[in-house]
């Protein structure tokens, strides 16, 4: 009952967070019944709907995304002194917020099955004709199992997902081989600064401190893993991107082979975003604070140093999304007429969910700082000198990545526009 009121009790945001997760759950399932009803209604291509099947790989991996996000900044399954003495310790918690997840997931799911049903005619509704009644196949029986079976694989997947990253750990190792977390960092500099300090020192003194605390607290030592990594996946999912183009722009993800290639493209890609942006934040860091930076640009520099992989694999998944998005509306007249209506669903949960999870990073981002902030604060620290940290934080993040999302975006596109 306990779990249960900490479950219930959360704050407006983070029900609403939940509610995405549910609504993203519902989108992505309805894609999934609509390829079973394409391969209902066209037994006569098996390989065009095994085609829709597998692009429904993209809104999955992407919902399951979010509902881990959501998961890591949720409260009221964080662990907190005295619930271990009432039975809710790490590892219940992370029980409660897998089964959170699951619940979330499953009424998506269960809206999806509802709103399917009732477009096939077989609860109140009538069913739709023309072009939207080829996922439908209302005229055949709705194999239940197979139905089912295709919405369990979202709840499952979540829940799987978020109990594997939060399981317990072992306390004593550290985030980081080698090295201390940030924020232990500024807790034994930020006591070292305040204690030679008499309690009557006046605000002015204390922002100078402020300054000094900046300049000696050391920022992480290592940069995040991956990034070579990322740059051959995405070097390679452009090859295999600029391979399969060379077919017909109008009909390619309609084919089952060139739309499979598209499909191997995009993923490598998007992998590729997701493993090197990590290192690309790194360096947005460090640029910030080269050329003998002041207070504002050292702690702009060091803060996204030190979130570097939070961050950036949001900011990775949203570059992807954002350059295939580009790029499909770049090599094609008309890109929703190969899926369809379902399209237009699949471009609303994807990059719903990439922009969805880039600001739980950033409300997770947030929290993580909350000590830090704090403690900047009663060392005297103006509140405007850390928005505007957080606003220059933002530009430098912008100047790279929109750019990189265009020419990702350009080179997707080149070959069909030669």
């Amino acid at each position: 009952m306990l779990a249960l009121r900490l479950t219930r009790a959360a704050r407006p945001a983070v029900q609403l967070r939940r509610l995405l997760v549910a609504a993203a759950s519902a989108g992505t399932g309805f894609l999934l019944l609509g390829s079973l009803g394409y391969a209902m209604g066209h037994p006569q291509t098996p390989g065009a709907a095994a085609l829709r099947l597998a692009w429904c790989v993209v809104p999955l991996a992407a919902t399951v995304y979010l509902a881990l996000a959501v998961a890591r900044t949720d409260p009221g399954t964080r662990p907190r002194p005295g619930l271990s003495a009432v039975g809710l310790g790490p590892g219940r918690l992370m029980a409660v917020s897998a089964l959170t997840t699951l619940l979330a997931c499953t009424l998506g799911s269960l809206v999806a099955l509802l709103f399917f049903l009732h477009l096939r005619g077989d609860l109140s509704g009538l069913p739709i004709d023309g072009k939207g009644a080829q996922f439908l196949a209302a005229d055949r029986p709705l194999p239940v199992p197979a139905a089912l079976t295709l919405l369990a694989l979202l709840p499952l997947t979540a829940s799987g997902a978020v109990a594997l990253s939060l399981r317990p750990r072992d306390p004593r190792r550290p985030d980081v081989k080698g090295t201390a977390s940030f924020g232990a960092r500024w807790h034994a500099v930020l006591h070292r600064t305040e204690a030679p300090a008499p309690a009557e020192a006046p605000v002015e003194a204390e922002a100078e401190g402020w300054s000094d605390v900046l300049t000696v607290a050391p920022p992480p030592r290592e940069a995040p893993a991956g990034f070579p990594w990322g740059v051959a996946a995405l070097a390679a999912g452009l090859a295999v991107q600029a391979y399969a183009n060379r077919a017909a722009p109008a009909s390619v993800l309609a084919l089952p082979v060139e739309g499979a290639a598209v499909l191997g493209g995009w993923l490598l890609t998007a992998l590729g975003l997701v493993l090197a942006a990590p290192g690309l934040t790194y360096l947005c860091g460090r640029v910030l604070q080269s050329a003998q930076p002041g207070a504002l640009r050292l702690l702009a520099g060091r803060v996204l140093m030190s979130e570097a992989t939070r961050i950036g694999r949001p900011l990775g998944v949203v570059c992807a999304v954002t350059s295939a998005a580009l790029a499909t509306t770049a090599m094609y007249d008309q890109p929703a007429a190969a899926f369809g209506p379902l399209s237009t669903v699949a471009t609303l949960v994807v990059g719903g969910c990439a922009l969805a999870t880039l600001l739980t990073a950033a409300v997770e981002t947030r929290q993580s700082r909350a000590g830090t902030t704090a403690a900047l604060l009663r060392l005297g620290a103006p509140a405007t000198m850390l928005r505007g940290s957080a606003a220059l934080r933002a530009a430098a993040l912008i100047a790279l990545f929109v750019p990189l999302t265009l020419l990702i975006a350009y080179l997707s596109a080149l070959p069909p526009t030669r």
